[in-house]
């Protein structure tokens, strides 16, 4: 499908026809052309990303094509949002793939700015949302969710979309985004994509490449953890200490290298929760081998 937008080219306006993807580097480039698609009235969507794609990141770009005229697909691979020791320098990376990829899928636009062109120098300014980062990765991975809340920031200054798309899987951080969004008056929607599974369970990460094939069949309780604490609810299981206990003893069996945490929270606040009352998310963060791997899932009563 092709867009035509206007472009302001040595003084004389000419009509571009956006008949194939576009590959943008720079903040100016990107902020000039939504400038123009939202003049032309059309609705441009983003989806963000950190590259190495996979059938969860399309299944966000196929929602969004779905939904907008134009569909922008940013990576970058955020430093601000990885710790001392985590794996930025080994982050897993295939531009030509992610290129591929996304010309399938139909995408309008690939942002793929560097490190100098979205921090040029040390940023003075950060953006902190408070409480909902204190738990859960919040806890584990101290700054994370800053480094996520001040990427996601500048994205949205910088590309403009009416909606953005995010996966369930990072819960916190969707809902993180999504209290900044409204806490910041930003003209943004942002949209909630569900969790997109492999074929035996585990949630799609990018991390997952990680994974030995053991590692692979051990990270497979995590869900199945999900799974039984959902049964226990359905069944009439209202004691939460039961329910972790009983998902913790699961995943334990399967011998990780870490368990950071087993949880049920609150889905509005990320509250922990002792008894269930109203709809409940558990959440976990377990490490096999060198993937740390998240899921979680929302249980009604």
């Amino acid at each position: 499908m092709c867009y035509g937008v206007l472009r302001v080219v040595d003084n004389a306006l000419l009509l571009l026809t956006i008949a194939v993807m576009e590959i943008i580097q720079t903040i100016h480039q990107m902020q000039v052309f939504a400038d123009e698609v939202r003049a032309s009235g059309k609705i441009l969507s983003l989806v963000s990303t950190m590259g190495y794609l996979h059938e969860g990141h399309l299944s966000l770009v196929r929602r969004a094509r779905e939904e907008s005229d134009v569909v922008v697909v940013s990576i970058f691979v955020n430093p601000a949002q990885f710790g001392p020791g985590e794996d930025l320098g080994s982050y897993p990376r295939d531009f030509e793939s992610d290129r591929m990829l996304l010309q399938k899928e139909r995408v309008d636009v690939i942002f793929a700015p560097s490190v100098a062109q979205m921090y040029p120098e040390p940023s003075l300014t950060y953006v902190y949302v408070h409480l909902l980062t204190e738990t859960l990765c919040g806890a584990d991975r101290p700054g994370h969710l800053d480094g996520v809340s001040l990427v996601v920031a500048k994205l949205f200054n910088i590309c403009k979309p009416h909606k953005a798309y995010f996966g369930a899987k990072d819960f916190q951080q969707q809902l993180v985004i999504r209290r900044m969004v409204r806490d910041l008056n930003f003209d943004v929607e942002i949209v909630t994509c569900p969790i997109f599974r492999e074929e035996d369970g585990l949630a799609m990460s990018s991390r997952n490449t990680y994974l030995s094939p053991r590692e692979r069949s051990c990270a497979q309780v995590l869900n199945q953890s999900l799974a039984e604490a959902e049964r226990m609810v359905k069944e009439g299981e209202r004691n939460v200490e039961t329910i972790l206990g009983k998902m913790r003893e699961m995943i334990e069996a399967k011998n990780p290298d870490r368990i950071d945490y087993v949880s049920a929270v609150d889905p509005n606040t990320l509250e922990p929760i002792q008894e269930i009352k109203c709809p409940v998310l558990f959440a976990l963060a377990a490490k096999f081998g060198k993937s740390r791997l998240i899921d979680n899932r929302l249980v009604e009563p």
